[in-house]
This record gives structure tokens, sequence and C-alpha cells, in this order.
């Protein structure tokens, strides 16, 4: 009898311990997830690159800067976060602050404070009165207003500190991470498989490498490089459901300047959902 009642309590609490393993693979997706679906339409076709470049009196990867260009079109945002000496993340693309604010300096040598006496230049050489912002100031105001970040981590900082950055904003659900190969992408999934993740996918044999990873298609938003693709990778990716970025910054960008905004249009029409641009406000009228 006694080894009959030991045999039950056994049955239950492995039971017990089970549905506990159940509970905690349970992954509450980033609402992104369901919006960048190529089968919607409902989401911002432009990424404006480095949070916006090439405006005069607003310079790159500045707050300000975000909050001008989100006040005139729908875009999303890509950002580039850096780490200070005392171990804070700010957005800045260089290794160094000297192209971008009225200072010197390796970023990585200096302190949020130190960067913070100092001002942000635009891409003309105009000295603004914008600081050096903290990403968790930018995850703030983004997350309050409902604006998309694409997340650009810069090399030598912790991919696992900036996801634990937007998690504690709880900001998953106005944040996208970006990887430049397989190792980063299973990497960012491992940590966060609730986010959407943008994979490197500029030709069939990057995406069939992807396709053996454990990352769902679901969580991927394709980043296709900075000049066409076979239309092909298009129509493939797109019957995965999966969303194409082209980047048009550099090359791409030119053309349509010296061509016309129509290239935006045409380019879309090949096969890319979403134009990363340094021409936002050009690419935006070009194709809405």
């Amino acid at each position: 009898m006694k080894r009959f009642l030991l045999l039950i309590l056994i049955t239950i609490f492995v039971g017990c311990k089970d549905a506990k393993v159940e509970e905690t693979v349970t992954i509450n997706k980033s609402q992104l997830v369901e919006v960048f679906r190529a089968s919607n339409s409902d989401y911002p076709n432009i990424s404006v690159h480095r949070g916006g470049k090439g405006l005069k009196n607003y310079p790159e990867n500045c707050l300000e800067t975000i909050q001008y260009v989100n006040d005139s079109i729908s875009a999303i945002f890509e950002v580039d976060v850096a780490r200070t000496k005392d171990g804070k993340l700010i957005l800045m693309h260089d290794n160094s602050i000297d192209r971008t604010t009225s200072g010197t300096g390796a970023v990585k040598n200096l302190t949020y404070d130190e960067i913070s006496t100092f001002d942000l230049i635009d891409d003309f050489g105009n000295e603004t009165s914008f600081k050096v912002p903290l990403f968790t100031s930018v995850l703030e105001w983004c997350k309050a207003n409902n604006t998309i970040l694409t997340v650009d981590i810069k090399r030598g900082v912790n991919q696992g500190d900036v996801i634990d950055s937007i998690k504690k904003a709880k900001a998953e659900d106005i944040c996208i991470i970006i990887t430049y190969d397989i190792d980063q992408a299973q990497s960012a999934f491992k940590l966060a498989p609730e986010l959407l993740i943008s994979v490197s996918a500029r030709n069939h044999a990057e995406f069939d490498r992807l396709l053996q990873t454990e990352i769902p298609t679901e969580n991927m938003i394709a980043f296709t490089g900075t000049r066409l693709s076979n239309a092909s990778l298009y129509k493939r990716l797109h019957e995965e459901n999966i969303v194409c970025i082209l980047g048009t910054m550099g090359n791409l960008d030119g053309q349509a300047g010296a061509r016309g905004g129509e290239m935006y249009k045409r380019w879309q029409k090949f096969g890319a959902d979403i134009l990363a641009t340094d021409r936002p406000f050009e690419a935006y009228k070009a194709i809405n």
C-alpha cells in the first residue's frame, strides 16, 4: 500500500513539474511579428537610415531628428547603439565622437557625462544644441509615440545588454534587432525569441542557411542588401511571408537623386517592401 501511495505521489510530482516546464516556454511575441508580414500592407515602407541623415540642423542618431522626421512621415528609424566608458548605451555610429559632435575622442574612452558636454553636429558642419541621447531615452520616447526602431548594435557592444535594455523598457513591441550573419541572428533569437529580427538575406544561399536555423520565418524581416537582388529571391521571401528591406542609402539613393523619385517606386514594384534610405522625405513622397 505504501509503495502504491509513493508511486501516486511521484506521478503527481512529475506531472506538476512537466506543467511548470510548459508554462516557462510560453512566448509572448512582439506585435511587430504580426505587423511585418508580406501579406500585410499597413506597416511603414520607409526606414530612416541613422535616424535621419543629410538634414540641415538635424544630426544623425539624434532624438530630436527622429521627432522631426516622425512629425512629417510614417517611417521606422534605424539607429546605432554604442557603449561609453562607464557602460551607458548611447546612439552613435562611429567609434569616435569627432565627426558628429563638437568634441573629440573614442566613445569607449569617454564617460556619458563627458560626451554630454559636447553638441551634435549635422552633416553640413552646423553645430546644434542637441546632445548625444541615451538609448533608454530614445526607447522611452519611441514607446510613448509608437515609433518603431531597427537597432544596429555596434561592434564591441554586447548584444544581450542591448536586448536587456529593450526588455527593461518594455519596448519589445517597437524594436527590431539588426543582425549581419547567422551567428548574430541565432544568438539574438536565443536571447529574445519574442523579437522580430532583421536578418541578412542578400541571395538564395544566405536564405537557405537561415532556413536551416531554429529561427522561425515569422521572426524574420529580410535585409536584401544595398543593391537589387534577383527577382526570384524577393518572390521566394514573399512566399514565406517575409518582408524585404532594400538599402537604397548610397548608390541607389544617388540614382534616384539623378533620375527622379520614380526609381523608388520601381524598386518597390520589383519586390522591396521597405526602403532604407538617406532621403526619407523624397522616397516617402515617391512611393506614397
